[in-house]
């Protein structure tokens, strides 16, 4: 076993979590094993954050160099009751360098009964001294399929009640973290009275009902300017958030572009039934090209809509640029055919400015020899100016100030 752990990943992807249960593996009546019992006394009160010998340290607030002496101190004390004295030392990336530099010669060699386990989010902070003597693991974020199955799970466990659709909102919303989504489902939950229902859900977040936002679609990829721009408008008045909106639209063009490349089915979670026939409809009548310029045009939105002045003006923008992508598509093709006609010219400009000053070379190889020859030899020599050159470069009896000077000039 390693002295030290490094759990590194995204926000809420099970790194506490992970660290709880090997301190649980290691330290369980019936350890050390990799399946705890979680039923005698040390795994319950290392789940409950209570056990003596699992101690959890939030370096966020305890970051400066006092507390980490104090910690190197204590290591030395055996555990009162367990196999191991574990430190869960969590955020620690915010350690001071002081800090950091006190704990390493303890991390690399710590007393036998001692085991530190590290999480971080951010690991371009850690000191490159601590990430050598660490065991590391990297945390991958969790698929939204994941999540919306655990989220099933806990709603039919807790006796309550939630639409499919509902949840699936909920899971694509948290990006990757399981803990953001509960706490986000656990929030819905407590202000929803009854069923949760996607209309609640959209209530709730501020974001466009499904009717709207295919609404939205539909104008745009009808090519309705005005219609497209209402609607934009209405939204904006209503309150609801743009930016989800447009992260909308972004799912929305990304299931005609999966659609359009592998068929109905490729991926289970592109929406609700609605949003899926809607998608089966457009998505024959559309072609790749088209929808990959429309993502784009959407994402490059998306991206400039943290420093953007106004985020109206800059969906109204993208909106405008994907009813006209039609127009705009055959200009492009026509540029491009444009570009490749110049790159072919540039380059046979190119080869004749080669020839003309390899012809120059060679005039003035044939001056060369002429004036530094006999004339006996002279008439020896054709009209073809490489020929003139290849006499020079090959004859013997050709004194050795013209050979030398068309050498130099070739």
């Amino acid at each position: 076993m390693a002295q030290a752990y490094l759990f590194t990943g995204a926000r809420g992807v099970g790194k506490t979590s992970t660290a709880r249960i090997l301190a649980k593996a290691l330290n369980c009546e019936k350890g050390p094993t990799a399946t705890p019992c979680d039923q005698c006394e040390i795994c319950l009160n290392i789940a409950g954050g209570e056990d003596t010998d699992a101690i959890e340290i939030d370096a966020a607030s305890n970051n400066g160099v006092d507390y980490a002496r104090e910690l190197r101190q204590n290591v030395g004390f055996r555990p009162a009751r367990s196999r191991f004295k574990i430190y869960i030392i969590d955020e620690v990336h915010m350690l001071s360098t002081g800090a950091f530099n006190a704990l390493l010669k303890t991390i690399e060699e710590p007393p036998p009964h001692v085991k530190f386990i590290l999480a971080t989010t951010e690991i371009q902070k850690i000191p490159i001294t601590i990430l050598s003597r660490c065991q590391r693991f990297d945390f991958n974020t969790v698929g939204p399929g994941k999540i919306f199955e655990t989220l099933k799970h806990i709603v039919k466990k807790e006796g309550l009640k939630a639409d499919d659709d509902a949840l699936q909102i909920v899971a694509k919303r948290a990006k990757g973290s399981m803990r953001d989504s509960q706490t986000l489902l656990d929030q819905l939950l407590g202000v929803c009275e009854g069923e949760l229902t996607l209309a609640k859900v959209h209530g709730l977040l501020g974001t466009a009902s499904d009717d709207r936002m295919l609404e939205l679609a539909n104008a745009i990829l009808a090519g309705d300017t005005q219609q497209a721009l209402r609607l934009v408008g209405e939204a904006s008045e209503r309150g609801l958030q743009l930016g989800e909106l447009l992260d909308q639209l972004i799912d929305y063009w990304r299931g005609l572009m999966l659609s359009s490349v592998g068929g109905e089915g490729v991926d289970p979670m592109l929406g609700s039934t609605s949003i899926r026939e809607s998608i089966a409809k457009h998505v024959a009548g559309k072609s790749l090209d088209t929808i990959l310029a429309g993502l784009d045009i959407l994402s490059s939105a998306k991206g400039r809509m943290k420093h953007a002045a106004s985020v109206l003006i800059l969906m109204e923008i993208a909106v405008v640029r994907l009813s006209r992508l039609e127009e705009l598509l055959p200009v492009i093709e026509l540029s491009l055919t444009r570009f490749a006609e110049f790159t072919a010219l540039r380059s046979e400009v190119g080869d004749l400015k080669e020839a003309l000053e390899t012809r120059k070379v060679v005039e003035r190889a044939k001056g060369v020899l002429m004036d530094t020859t006999h004339s006996d030899d002279a008439t020896l020599t054709t009209s073809d100016p490489l020929d003139v050159v290849e006499h020079v470069l090959t004859a013997e009896n050709l004194p050795f100030p013209a050979r030398n000077a068309v050498q130099f000039l070739w």
